[in-house]
Protein backbone atom coordinates (compact mmCIF):
# COMPACT_ATOMS: atom_id res chain seq x y z
CA UNK A 1 0.00 0.00 0.00
CA UNK A 2 0.97 3.80 -0.84
CA UNK A 3 -0.29 6.70 1.06
CA UNK A 4 -1.23 9.70 -0.94
CA UNK A 5 -1.46 13.56 0.58
CA UNK A 6 -3.30 16.30 -1.19
CA UNK A 7 -2.84 19.30 -0.25
CA UNK A 8 -5.21 22.29 -1.46
CA UNK A 9 -6.27 25.93 -0.47
CA UNK A 10 -9.90 25.17 -0.57
CA UNK A 11 -12.60 22.44 -0.43
CA UNK A 12 -13.74 22.63 -4.15
CA UNK A 13 -9.54 22.58 -4.64
CA UNK A 14 -9.44 19.09 -3.05
CA UNK A 15 -12.13 18.04 -4.54
CA UNK A 16 -10.78 18.24 -7.99
CA UNK A 17 -7.37 17.47 -7.00
CA UNK A 18 -8.06 14.02 -5.33
CA UNK A 19 -10.39 13.45 -8.85
CA UNK A 20 -7.21 14.08 -10.58
CA UNK A 21 -4.60 11.64 -9.08
CA UNK A 22 -7.29 8.74 -9.10
CA UNK A 23 -8.26 9.34 -12.55
CA UNK A 24 -4.49 10.27 -13.74
CA UNK A 25 -2.88 6.97 -11.68
CA UNK A 26 -5.55 4.83 -13.06
CA UNK A 27 -4.68 6.05 -16.69
CA UNK A 28 -1.16 5.42 -16.12
CA UNK A 29 -1.78 1.98 -14.75
CA UNK A 30 -3.92 1.13 -17.74
CA UNK A 31 -1.34 2.59 -20.56
CA UNK A 32 1.67 0.69 -19.14
CA UNK A 33 -0.43 -2.69 -19.26
CA UNK A 34 -1.41 -2.24 -22.65
CA UNK A 35 2.14 -1.76 -23.49
CA UNK A 36 2.74 -5.41 -21.55
CA UNK A 37 5.05 -3.10 -18.94
CA UNK A 38 5.44 -4.95 -15.56
CA UNK A 39 4.52 -1.98 -12.56
CA UNK A 40 7.19 -2.38 -10.60
CA UNK A 41 6.27 0.71 -8.61
CA UNK A 42 3.24 1.29 -6.58
CA UNK A 43 1.16 3.74 -7.82
CA UNK A 44 -1.09 4.05 -4.43
CA UNK A 45 -4.79 3.01 -5.81
CA UNK A 46 -6.76 -0.02 -6.76
CA UNK A 47 -9.51 -1.25 -8.87
CA UNK A 48 -12.01 -4.21 -7.60
CA UNK A 49 -15.07 -5.92 -7.67
CA UNK A 50 -17.20 -5.29 -4.43
CA UNK A 51 -18.12 -8.48 -2.50
CA UNK A 52 -19.94 -6.99 -0.04
CA UNK A 53 -21.26 -3.21 0.62
CA UNK A 54 -22.83 -0.37 -1.39
CA UNK A 55 -23.39 -1.15 -5.36
CA UNK A 56 -22.74 -4.79 -4.44
CA UNK A 57 -20.76 -6.50 -7.87
CA UNK A 58 -19.61 -3.23 -8.93
CA UNK A 59 -16.43 -1.55 -9.54
CA UNK A 60 -14.52 0.93 -7.52
CA UNK A 61 -11.61 2.75 -8.00
CA UNK A 62 -9.88 3.86 -5.16
CA UNK A 63 -6.77 4.98 -3.22
CA UNK A 64 -4.87 2.67 -0.72
CA UNK A 65 -4.87 5.42 1.93
CA UNK A 66 -5.47 8.77 1.91
CA UNK A 67 -5.26 12.25 3.80
CA UNK A 68 -6.19 15.57 2.86
CA UNK A 69 -5.10 18.87 4.31
CA UNK A 70 -7.50 22.04 3.28
CA UNK A 71 -5.99 25.14 4.06
CA UNK A 72 -8.74 27.26 4.10
CA UNK A 73 -12.08 25.31 3.82
CA UNK A 74 -14.11 28.30 5.34
CA UNK A 75 -13.26 29.86 1.57
CA UNK A 76 -16.93 30.35 0.01
CA UNK A 77 -17.75 28.42 -2.05
CA UNK A 78 -17.75 25.46 -0.84
CA UNK A 79 -19.46 23.12 -3.26
CA UNK A 80 -17.22 22.07 -6.39
CA UNK A 81 -17.74 24.40 -9.99
CA UNK A 82 -17.82 21.43 -12.78
CA UNK A 83 -17.81 22.06 -16.57
CA UNK A 84 -21.54 23.07 -18.31
CA UNK A 85 -23.36 19.74 -19.58
CA UNK A 86 -22.09 17.72 -16.42
CA UNK A 87 -24.48 16.96 -13.30
CA UNK A 88 -23.19 19.04 -9.83
CA UNK A 89 -22.22 16.34 -7.43
CA UNK A 90 -24.14 18.57 -4.77
CA UNK A 91 -24.84 22.27 -4.41
CA UNK A 92 -24.48 24.43 -1.71
CA UNK A 93 -28.36 24.46 -1.03
CA UNK A 94 -28.34 20.63 -0.76
CA UNK A 95 -24.83 21.16 1.69
CA UNK A 96 -27.39 23.36 4.05
CA UNK A 97 -29.84 20.94 4.40
CA UNK A 98 -27.54 18.10 5.18
CA UNK A 99 -26.42 20.03 8.14
CA UNK A 100 -29.16 18.33 10.45
CA UNK A 101 -28.37 15.29 9.94
CA UNK A 102 -24.80 16.63 11.62
CA UNK A 103 -26.56 18.61 14.61
CA UNK A 104 -29.46 16.29 15.53
CA UNK A 105 -30.40 13.14 16.22
CA UNK A 106 -33.60 13.16 13.47
CA UNK A 107 -33.99 9.84 11.86
CA UNK A 108 -36.48 9.11 8.89
CA UNK A 109 -38.39 5.79 8.72
CA UNK A 110 -35.92 4.84 5.67
CA UNK A 111 -32.87 5.69 7.14
CA UNK A 112 -30.78 3.22 9.11
CA UNK A 113 -28.47 6.25 10.80
CA UNK A 114 -27.95 9.65 10.52
CA UNK A 115 -24.27 11.18 11.59
CA UNK A 116 -26.07 13.62 14.03
CA UNK A 117 -28.05 10.72 15.87
CA UNK A 118 -24.05 10.04 17.41
CA UNK A 119 -23.08 13.76 17.45
CA UNK A 120 -25.59 15.75 18.23
CA UNK A 121 -25.21 15.02 22.08
CA UNK A 122 -20.97 15.66 21.64
CA UNK A 123 -21.23 18.53 19.94
CA UNK A 124 -22.52 20.64 23.12
CA UNK A 125 -20.12 18.82 25.34
CA UNK A 126 -17.16 19.58 23.23
CA UNK A 127 -17.98 23.18 22.98
CA UNK A 128 -18.49 23.22 27.10
CA UNK A 129 -15.27 21.16 27.43
CA UNK A 130 -13.28 24.23 25.83
CA UNK A 131 -14.74 26.76 27.18
CA UNK A 132 -14.53 25.58 30.96
CA UNK A 133 -11.70 23.36 30.83
CA UNK A 134 -9.31 25.35 28.36
CA UNK A 135 -8.23 24.62 24.76
CA UNK A 136 -4.97 22.56 25.61
CA UNK A 137 -6.74 18.88 25.83
CA UNK A 138 -6.73 15.85 23.77
CA UNK A 139 -9.76 14.81 24.42
CA UNK A 140 -12.21 16.75 22.46
CA UNK A 141 -12.71 13.54 19.70
CA UNK A 142 -16.36 13.29 18.43
CA UNK A 143 -17.34 9.66 17.91
CA UNK A 144 -19.72 8.26 15.19
CA UNK A 145 -21.18 4.76 15.45
CA UNK A 146 -20.83 2.32 18.37
CA UNK A 147 -20.61 -1.71 19.08
CA UNK A 148 -23.95 -2.16 16.97
CA UNK A 149 -22.87 -0.36 13.57
CA UNK A 150 -21.15 -3.42 12.17
CA UNK A 151 -24.35 -5.83 12.28
CA UNK A 152 -26.04 -2.74 9.84
CA UNK A 153 -26.08 -3.33 6.03
CA UNK A 154 -24.57 -0.06 5.48
CA UNK A 155 -22.38 0.85 8.94
CA UNK A 156 -21.66 4.98 9.04
CA UNK A 157 -18.96 5.93 6.69
CA UNK A 158 -18.11 8.90 8.99
CA UNK A 159 -16.14 7.30 12.11
CA UNK A 160 -14.99 10.01 13.76
CA UNK A 161 -14.34 13.98 14.21
CA UNK A 162 -10.91 14.86 16.17
CA UNK A 163 -10.52 18.49 16.96
CA UNK A 164 -8.06 20.85 18.43
CA UNK A 165 -7.53 24.70 19.12
CA UNK A 166 -4.36 25.85 18.08
CA UNK A 167 -3.22 29.68 17.50
CA UNK A 168 -6.97 30.81 18.14
CA UNK A 169 -8.42 28.35 15.51
CA UNK A 170 -10.61 25.49 15.46
CA UNK A 171 -9.56 22.69 13.50
CA UNK A 172 -10.97 19.28 12.66
CA UNK A 173 -9.05 15.87 11.98
CA UNK A 174 -11.93 13.69 10.37
CA UNK A 175 -11.53 10.07 9.43
CA UNK A 176 -13.64 7.97 7.03
CA UNK A 177 -13.98 4.44 6.57
CA UNK A 178 -15.26 4.59 3.43
CA UNK A 179 -16.10 7.66 1.11
CA UNK A 180 -17.70 8.34 -2.01
CA UNK A 181 -15.56 10.70 -4.10
CA UNK A 182 -17.98 11.81 -6.58
CA UNK A 183 -20.71 13.15 -4.46
CA UNK A 184 -20.08 11.99 -0.65
CA UNK A 185 -16.70 14.20 -0.45
CA UNK A 186 -18.25 17.51 -0.99
CA UNK A 187 -21.37 17.00 0.62
CA UNK A 188 -19.66 15.86 3.67
CA UNK A 189 -16.90 18.18 4.00
CA UNK A 190 -19.18 21.54 3.23
CA UNK A 191 -21.35 19.88 5.96
CA UNK A 192 -18.92 19.55 8.27
CA UNK A 193 -17.13 22.84 7.58
CA UNK A 194 -20.31 24.48 8.47
CA UNK A 195 -20.40 22.44 11.95
CA UNK A 196 -17.16 23.37 12.27
CA UNK A 197 -17.82 27.43 12.09
CA UNK A 198 -20.57 27.19 14.28
CA UNK A 199 -18.83 25.56 17.31
CA UNK A 200 -15.77 27.52 16.82
CA UNK A 201 -18.09 30.55 17.00
CA UNK A 202 -19.32 29.20 20.43
CA UNK A 203 -16.01 28.69 21.68
CA UNK A 204 -15.37 31.78 20.69
CA UNK A 205 -12.77 31.29 18.64
CA UNK A 206 -11.72 31.31 14.69
CA UNK A 207 -12.17 28.83 12.42
CA UNK A 208 -9.24 26.76 11.40
CA UNK A 209 -7.82 23.63 8.84
CA UNK A 210 -9.70 20.39 7.94
CA UNK A 211 -7.48 17.24 8.06
CA UNK A 212 -9.32 14.35 6.85
CA UNK A 213 -8.39 10.84 5.91
CA UNK A 214 -9.69 7.50 4.34
CA UNK A 215 -8.75 3.94 3.60
CA UNK A 216 -11.37 3.78 1.57
CA UNK A 217 -11.95 7.38 -1.18
CA UNK A 218 -13.53 5.72 -4.15
CA UNK A 219 -15.02 6.60 -7.37
CA UNK A 220 -17.76 4.24 -8.60
CA UNK A 221 -17.36 2.62 -12.18
CA UNK A 222 -21.15 4.47 -12.87
CA UNK A 223 -18.96 7.97 -12.71
CA UNK A 224 -15.59 7.06 -13.84
CA UNK A 225 -16.54 8.71 -17.43
CA UNK A 226 -17.69 12.41 -15.21
CA UNK A 227 -14.57 12.25 -13.75
CA UNK A 228 -12.46 11.97 -16.83
CA UNK A 229 -14.47 15.07 -18.37
CA UNK A 230 -14.09 17.32 -15.30
CA UNK A 231 -10.25 16.39 -15.23
CA UNK A 232 -9.96 17.36 -18.91
CA UNK A 233 -11.82 20.90 -18.80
Amino acid sequence: MQPTLIEAKTLPEAWFLCLKELVERSELIEHLDTMGRRLWEPQGIHQYTIDRGSFKGGQRLEFDYITIHVEFPNSRPLVPDVPLGIPAPVTQEYIENYLPYLMTDKVSPNEQYTYGQYLWKQIPQIIKMYKEGGYNTNQAFMAVGDENSINQNDPPCLRGIDTRIQNGKLHFMVYFRSWDLWGGFPANLGGIQILKEYMASEIGVEDGEIFASSKGLHLYDTVWELAKMVVRR
